[in-house]
């Protein structure tokens, strides 16, 4: 590529950061001015961040940039060009929004020079192009969500949760450092094109009689899962709604996506790893199914939005697992984009529910709250049940089909075929629930609706898998490193199949079924017991804070046994 693209490859993250320096001195004595600078500089990163966007659209494929200083090099390729575009718009989002959301608050500049440092961070990490680059990155990555989760100094809350997302980014951190070295150790490079290019020459290099590639993959995976939420390692994330609401949107937008990156920037690593892939698709799917109910059974917007992005990252990883690293990332942007508009607006709907307690009496309400449809007129049930069954396969698999004959030989792409056909069947299978003046006009605008969602999103998820990874090689090895055997898969996928239907029956007939039972019954004790365990969010965060509090004993107790010493 050009020489000015190696430039503004360098520039990406410098204007950030020179951001973070100008706009407190700026903002001395007038602190309104630190924020229009930083936007101003915010601005400018998004040009620059186009700009590399048309370098490497007119570039050949295969072609990458480099930036070198020492050991430490910058990188510019489709993904990373794909994250610094995401990464810039929604902090130029966040920053525009925090001007005047902010504007009372005290540390007015202070606020925005850590918000320029956190963009310049996480554009360091989607260019860096060596390992080193790559741990400091994700290192100061966590130090900053720190001390922007912590902004407000006098809630203890907020300092609280904030330690707490740091002591999990910490011990997310060593397992990516333990990589980084075996990685190292093993290849004798820490160049990230280079290191890519060894493993697939020789990918059975050992240390100490133990294989490198899956042993580092495994440690990956675990610092992909911490930093993206996953089981057992989400609590910190609807813990830190104490901070600033656009803090909140830039870490559920952005930062909380790390996961998916770290999966896409090592898919080399990752080929020669199948083990891996199948533990992320079962991490994944755990996550996604009890991030989203959980999701449904909290009474606080924030913490249900926290929840919601934890399933959506467990999806996300699930994606991954499956081989389609590709629509991982298409989900990521897709889903930063949506959650940054989510949470920017939660303050907006909090703020009115405060002035104004009543809720409007409108159909929906009518419908949701009262349960009282405006005419009972019904789609027929057979009719339903025809259209629910076969409109969602007819049409994702013939949009499929035009677009990649070959699409149905994988099973990571079967399997993602089968959610989109549980999701499709949802829908249409609503509108025999929902009562509507004209049933017809609904089901004509849903078929529509679904038609057009699912042919755009076919288009677009083939074109950015071509996007990504143009080498065909590399595409078809990825989803041939997440097969398995075909006899589990079919059991798999039989599975699946009764549990998504018997839980999406359970939830649609939940009022006839009066599953809440009579009050002093066995079945009635059984249910509140479960409603507690979901609404008390299965106790993770309790148990931690009681490890926490005996670990805390434990050492004072040695601390008094040593004093002897």
């Amino acid at each position: 590529m050009d020489q000015w693209v190696s430039w503004c490859l360098v520039v990406l993250p410098a204007l950030p950061a020179l951001s973070a320096i100008v706009a407190p001195l700026a903002g001395a004595g007038r602190p309104a001015r630190a924020g229009r600078v930083s936007v101003a500089m915010l601005i400018a990163t998004c040009a620059v961040a186009l700009a590399l966007l048309v370098a490497v659209l007119r570039a050949p494929q295969t072609e990458v940039a480099l930036a070198q200083f020492g050991p430490a090099a910058l990188l510019l390729d489709h993904l990373a060009v794909a994250m610094a575009v995401l990464v810039a718009a929604i902090s130029l989002v966040v920053h525009v929004y925090s001007v005047r959301y902010m504007a009372d608050e005290p540390g007015y500049a202070r606020f925005f020079a850590l918000l320029d440092l956190m963009t310049a961070v996480i554009l360091l990490m989607v260019t860096a192009a060596d390992l080193l680059t790559l741990l400091v990155a994700w290192f100061l990555i966590g130090v900053l969500l720190f001390f922007l989760l912590g902004f407000d100094t006098s809630r203890k809350a907020s300092g609280r949760y904030a330690f707490w997302t740091f002591l999990t980014c910490r011990v997310g951190d060593l397992p990516l450092v333990g990589a980084a070295l075996l990685l190292w150790h093993g290849y004798g490079t820490a160049q990230l094109p280079e290191l890519f290019a060894r493993i697939s020459a020789d990918p059975g290099v050992q240390l100490g009689g133990m294989a490198v590639v899956p042993l580092a993959a495994l440690l990956l995976a675990l610092a992909a899962f911490a930093r993206s939420a996953q089981f057992l390692l989400h609590t910190w994330l609807p813990y830190t709604m104490d901070g600033p609401t656009p803090v909140s949107a830039l870490m559920h937008a952005g930062i909380v996506n790390a996961g998916g990156f770290l999966f896409n920037r090592f898919a080399p690593v990752f080929i020669h790893a199948p083990d891996v892939l199948h533990l992320a698709f079962v991490v994944g799917v755990v996550t996604a199914l009890i991030g989203s109910a959980l999701m449904l059974t909290q009474n606080d917007v924030k913490k249900s939005l926290g929840y919601s992005t934890m399933g959506q990252m467990g999806f996300m990883i699930m994606e991954c697992g499956l081989g389609a690293f590709s629509l991982a990332v298409y989900h990521l942007i897709a889903h930063g984009l949506f959650k940054a508009t989510l949470f920017l607006n939660s303050g907006n709907v909090i703020g009115d529910t405060r002035r104004d307690d009543g809720v409007p009496p409108d159909d929906i309400y009518t419908f949701v709250v009262e349960r009282r449809p405006l005419r009972a007129v019904k789609v027929p049930w057979l009719l339903a049940a025809l259209i629910t069954v076969l409109v969602p396969a007819l049409v994702l698999g013939l949009s499929h089909w035009l677009v990649a004959a070959d699409f149905f030989h994988k099973q990571g792409a079967v399997l993602l075929l089968f959610f989109g056909w549980v999701t499709g069947a949802q829908v249409f299978f609503s509108i025999h629930k929902l009562p509507s003046e004209n049933p017809w006009r609904s089901l004509t605008m849903i078929l529509l609706s679904f038609f057009i969602v699912v042919v755009g999103y076919t288009l677009i998820a083939h074109a950015f898998e071509t996007f990504l990874y143009p080498d065909p090689v590399l595409r078809d090895a990825i989803y041939a490193a997440a097969g398995i055997n075909v006899l589990a898969f079919d059991m798999l996928v039989v599975f699946l199949t009764v549990v998504l239907a018997g839980a999406w029956l359970v939830t649609f007939y939940a009022q006839s079924l009066e599953l809440e039972g009579k009050p002093g019954t066995l079945w009635n004790a059984i249910y509140l017991n479960l409603y507690t365990l979901f609404s008390r969010e299965f106790y993770v965060s309790d148990v931690y804070t009681q490890l926490g509090r005996g670990v805390l004993t434990a050492a004072k107790r040695v601390n008094i046994w040593l004093r002897w010493v």
